[in-house]
């Protein structure tokens, strides 16, 4: 560490002790403790007793943290070689030391990103609503109320962005409905039998305006969190990239983007039947199916951390084991910019959270404490690496 980080390091250890560190700073110290065992000349001296206790006082607040992913724990890379709380840290280490210590000598750089990067916004509740007919309605300039009726289904926008439907009156005729978000978009939708489902940016779902008969079937592209009624007589169906899950009332997220490898269904509450062409499976909650795209293949079933695989929902990027491909098309969906690669990209892993409300500016500041490299020209963003 350079004389000029060390002295702010020591500064806002000094805020901490006198009760006078912001919560940003205090978040700072937190993801820093995991290092203080192999940086031992962030402080003169080691044994003072103003270290010893800060430090004590920093593992009691992230004690709590520690124990959660003791229980779900997470493999760091070999070459970093830090102590036992770099796992638990790691969740802040890339916001927080990512924010202070990249920028603390580079006061020129941030501006030139900051202009650099301006005009490029995280994403938003942004949609189109395709009626049966190809009428269009953009949800984000609508104004709230009744935007919609179709064959006595009234379909209402409330204050807080969601879309609901709702039966007037008895009809036999039932049209199909599509809600597409864009890239740098998301949106909330309450189908006719009450079901809520999140779409994440440059995703779509097809329904009906009305469920009737045995089963209620939809359509999926992108990626969608779903919380479905229980109907025991109507089986719930979400098509998906070669894929069918079926449920009866559950709590589910489904991956089925084009550009990713795998369609992968992480089940939250209940019980899921995933079926492709040649195969079926039945997984429990805390469980993920995962599908070659398109349907090939066997169904492969896995533990996961349903926290983070529905991180998104919850305004969250959440990488763990993920390479800088992997990380840059969840980031390239949420800020609508075209990723381009220039030379020979690591494999390295990433680890940690970044919130989706975050400027691209810090997004990349973070992203180039690993040695990548960035450079925008609209929403062209070029990606290199430079050790």
């Amino acid at each position: 560490m350079d004389e000029a980080n060390k002295a702010y390091f020591v500064q806002i250890l000094k805020k901490y002790r006198l009760g006078e560190a912001t919560n940003e700073e205090i978040k700072f110290l937190e993801s820093y403790y995991n290092l203080f065992d192999l940086n031992d000349d962030l402080i003169t001296d080691d044994n003072d007793a103003d270290y010893l206790h800060l430090k004590n006082a920093i593992k009691a607040n992230i004690d709590q943290k520690i124990a959660q992913y003791e229980k779900k724990p997470l493999t760091m890379p070999s070459k970093y070689g830090w102590a036992k709380y770099a796992v638990a840290a790691s969740i802040l280490l890339f916001a927080a030391v990512g924010t202070y210590f990249f920028t603390r000598n580079n006061h020129k750089a941030d501006k030139l990103i900051a202009n650099n990067y301006k005009s490029i916004k995280p994403g938003s509740n942004k949609a189109t609503l395709t009626l049966a007919g190809g009428k269009t309605i953009t949800l984000d300039d609508s104004v709230s109320g009744q935007i919609a009726r179709q064959a006595g289904v009234i379909i209402t926008k409330y204050a807080n962005g969601q879309i609901v439907y709702k039966t007037a009156e008895p009809s036999g005729e039932v049209f199909q409905n599509t809600i597409t978000t864009p890239n740098g978009g998301q949106y909330r939708v309450i189908l006719p039998d009450g079901t809520n489902v999140w779409l994440n940016a440059a995703s779509s779902l097809t329904y009906p305006t009305a469920f009737k008969g045995t089963g209620r079937l939809v359509t999926l592209t992108g990626e969608g969190y779903f919380e479905v009624v229980k109907n025991k007589a109507m089986p719930f169906r979400v098509h998906s990239a070669g894929q069918t899950v079926e449920v009866l009332g559950t709590h589910f997220n489904i991956n089925a983007y084009a550009d990713e490898a795998l369609v992968k269904t992480t089940l939250l509450e209940g019980s899921v039947k995933v079926s492709s062409a040649a195969n079926s499976a039945v997984i429990v909650p805390g469980q993920q199916a995962q599908l070659a795209a398109g349907g090939a293949g066997a169904i492969r079933l896995q533990q996961v951390d349903t926290e983070k695989e529905v991180a998104w929902k919850n305004g969250v990027f959440s990488f763990a084991d993920e390479d800088l491909r992997t990380v840059m098309r969840q980031i390239s969906r949420w800020y609508d910019i075209d990723v381009v690669y220039e030379g020979k990209i690591p494999d390295e892993k990433f680890f940690g959270e970044i919130s989706r409300g975050s400027n691209l500016a810090d997004v990349f500041k973070i992203l180039e404490l690993n040695n990548i490299k960035f450079e925008v020209d609209g929403k062209i963003v070029k990606v290199s690496y430079s050790k």
